[in-house]
């Protein structure tokens, strides 16, 4: 156990159980914005995310995205099923089983983002074997590329402190890809879709937020004054975007709303997270600010006029956030926040932004690509994705699981 830090992995472990509860809180984030005839189903897609790549992650995911081979786009298989992940194993000051559960907290989380664009209209059985194989096929390769000393980090030199690439982006656009194939809801662009319980979305964002220092401060992955400095940037982003989405109401509408503001919190959240511990706390505002923006307009003019169906904005706050956010990271970043970071436009050194920008584009690229390409093998080799207009009509907490969120609803309303 020589090396091993007692207090960095008591930090860990900690910021380990802060990620986990995140997919739990995507679940009431995520329900809460459905129709109640679906929340049990949408509710059950994170749920079964958390057991499925769970095990996925332990069998092949973290072999692939941390084994010790030396592979430009992916590890190696040397440590399937933890082959080798013993409690006297380290990685750095970390007992490398500690090491392996925080990043599997990452796969879990990532998973989630994807079911909300695909929500109330997907079959739950294909569902789980597309996440079972999206981890393996884009996640994995990505993890390693920008985190296992892959081709992103090393080659393009782009920074990610904790996830928009990995995460955000490969999820956003994930899940953006999935939902054109899948087609819209039926009714969607005539009919008006409302969320059936905004306490429930609430909570998911209590849940998130909580969570997040655990993703953004952890990522330094010791207790350290870097693990500092992410928190801090990171609440200051989210409380930025928070105002920054109700201002952008209050101008447009002429009204706040919970939903509005919970969503803004979510947007600078996601906006933060590459650069969290490469950037000073005030440009953490700016940061939240500009995101947030960006992200309030995708959802509320760029979808209804492209028409696409991202049923919960899993592309328009994850996506575009974590796009907008990355090449932020390379417009703020200073070594004097973080010596192990990279100056950034403002700070001397134009050329961050540039690989800031090609990272984003290859991982877009590469995560649509794969995504449509298991997809399609899905579909050839089990039958459609979609779940029949029948089922759909009637809601798939009956259909696909047999139980209802509310037992007295009888299924009549649209809502």
């Amino acid at each position: 156990m020589t090396g091993i830090d007692s207090g960095d992995t008591a930090f860990i472990l900690v910021s380990t159980f802060l990620v986990f509860i995140m997919t739990l809180g995507i679940a009431f984030f995520y329900g809460g914005m459905v129709r109640r005839r679906n929340v049990v189903n949408t509710m059950m897609m994170s749920v079964a995310v958390a057991g499925l790549i769970s095990v996925v992650w332990v069998v092949a995911g973290y072999s692939l995205a941390f084994g010790d081979g030396k592979g430009t786009f992916v590890g190696a298989v040397d440590k399937l099923f933890l082959n080798g992940v013993t409690p006297d194993s380290a990685h750095g000051t970390l007992p490398e089983l500690v090491f392996a559960a925080y990043q599997g907290m990452f796969a879990l989380i990532t998973v989630a983002i994807i079911s909300g664009a695909i929500a109330e209209r997907m079959r739950f059985s294909r569902f789980l074997v597309f996440i079972a194989a999206w981890v393996l096929v884009v996640y994995a390769p990505l993890a390693h590329m920008v985190w296992g000393g892959g081709f992103i980090s090393t080659a393009i030199g782009s920074l990610d402190f904790a996830g928009g690439d990995v995460v955000h982006i490969s999820s956003g656009v994930s899940g953006l890809v999935l939902a054109l194939i899948v087609g819209g809801r039926t009714g969607y662009g005539k009919l008006s879709y409302h969320p059936h319980n905004i306490p429930f979305v609430l909570l998911g964002t209590l849940f998130l937020w909580l969570g997040w220092f655990g993703f953004n401060a952890g990522s330094a992955l010791a207790a350290n004054g870097i693990a500092g400095l992410a928190a801090m940037t990171t609440n200051t982003s989210a409380c930025t975007g928070l105002l920054t989405w109700m201002l952008l109401e209050r101008l447009t509408t002429g009204k706040c709303t919970l939903l509005g503001a919970c969503s803004g919190a979510v947007a600078g959240l996601v906006a933060i997270t590459p650069g969290a511990g490469y950037v000073e706390v005030p440009s953490s505002i700016a940061i939240g600010a500009i995101v947030t923006v960006a992200c309030f307009f995708a959802c509320s003019k760029l979808k209804p006029r492209l028409g696409y169906d991202d049923a919960l904005d899993a592309f328009g706050v994850h996506g575009l956030g974590g796009m907008v956010g990355t090449l932020l990271t390379g417009v703020f970043c200073t070594l004097a926040a973080n010596p192990d970071g990279a100056a950034g436009l403002i700070t001397g050194d134009p050329t961050q932004l540039g690989r800031q920008a090609l990272s984003v584009v290859l991982v877009a690229v590469y995560a649509g690509v794969a995504t449509f390409a298991i997809a399609k093998v899905i579909e050839l080799v089990g039958g459609p994705l979609r779940v029949s207009a029948k089922d759909e009509a009637r809601g798939l907490d009956q259909t696909l699981h047999g139980e209802t969120a509310y037992p007295a609803f009888t299924g009549m309303d649209l809502n």
